[in-house]
């Protein structure tokens, strides 16, 4: 049975997971939050090397046999993908954002991306704007309250319905883009909010499915479709104890490089 490891420093992931669970359900699944330094968008990038480095080792020390990592995290991907690459032979599959599919599917040619700040800011995502949509007025807005309240929407299944308008509100998000990108993964988990808030004309795209489409890709010489029927199993691991009401079965570690 293939075994795809996800990684996120929460449980924005899960977005992630859940299109890999659609496409390949019998494959097994390790999902691994940093949770001890939620949210990334406020690390910098040589800690976010550091811990994807000490992820490489733990998986390397434990004896896990993985075939595919999914760093389901557009901070970590953008500051640190290229770093990991260099410490594993295992095919490791980043979260970019969809600047690309965004732009290219824009009828107005002005489209918005939200992200962390470390997202929106950083080098690598200003390249992707230069190179895939030079041809729009591209909006760039930046929250990590979003990520808070994706995590509480998600453990407690409560939305905090007044912090989440007034984030939105603070962001002012211009009706007049026909995409939205969200850049980072825990923003799908309440985009059916996002979008209740946000313009109907506004279309919010995400890289899940890119995703689960290039993890089955790399998994080609698996016969998955003979695995057997239901869902195949998800391991949980954390960095930091929680006190969360979720039915998970959550096992800690330590990523030390």
């Amino acid at each position: 049975m293939p075994h795809v490891l996800v990684f996120d420093s929460g449980i924005g992931g899960t977005s992630v997971l859940s299109h890999l669970q659609s496409t390949m359900p019998q494959a097994q699944y390790s999902y691994v939050m940093d949770n001890e330094l939620l949210p990334y968008g406020l690390q910098s990038q040589e800690i976010i090397k550091s811990r994807l480095v000490a992820l490489l080792h733990w998986i390397k020390q434990t004896e896990k046999s993985v075939d595919v990592i999914v760093i389901a995290c557009n901070t970590a991907s953008t500051y640190a993908l290229a770093t990991a690459r260099q410490h594993t032979d295992i095919p490791i599959v980043g979260v970019v954002p969809a600047i690309k599919p965004a732009a290219s599917s824009s009828e107005k040619k002005h489209i918005g991306l939200l992200a962390t700040p470390a997202t929106s800011k950083n080098t690598y995502t200003a390249n992707l704007i230069s190179s895939f949509a030079n041809d729009c007025q591209v909006e760039i807005y930046h929250s990590t309250q979003l990520v808070s309240i994706a995590e509480h929407y998600y453990w407690y299944e409560e939305l905090q319905i007044e912090r989440l308008k007034t984030e939105l509100e603070r962001i002012n998000i211009c009706p007049e883009i026909d995409r939205l990108v969200l850049g980072c993964t825990h923003f799908p988990i309440i985009g059916e909010h996002l979008q209740q808030y946000l313009s109907q004309k506004i279309t919010l795209i995400d890289s899940g499915e890119a995703i689960a489409r290039r993890v089955k890709h790399i998994l080609s010489t698996c016969s998955l479709e003979e695995r057997g029927i239901g869902l195949g199993p998800v391991h949980w691991y954390a960095t930091a104890p929680d006190k969360l009401e979720k039915s998970v079965n959550i096992n800690l570690l330590k990523l030390v490089n």
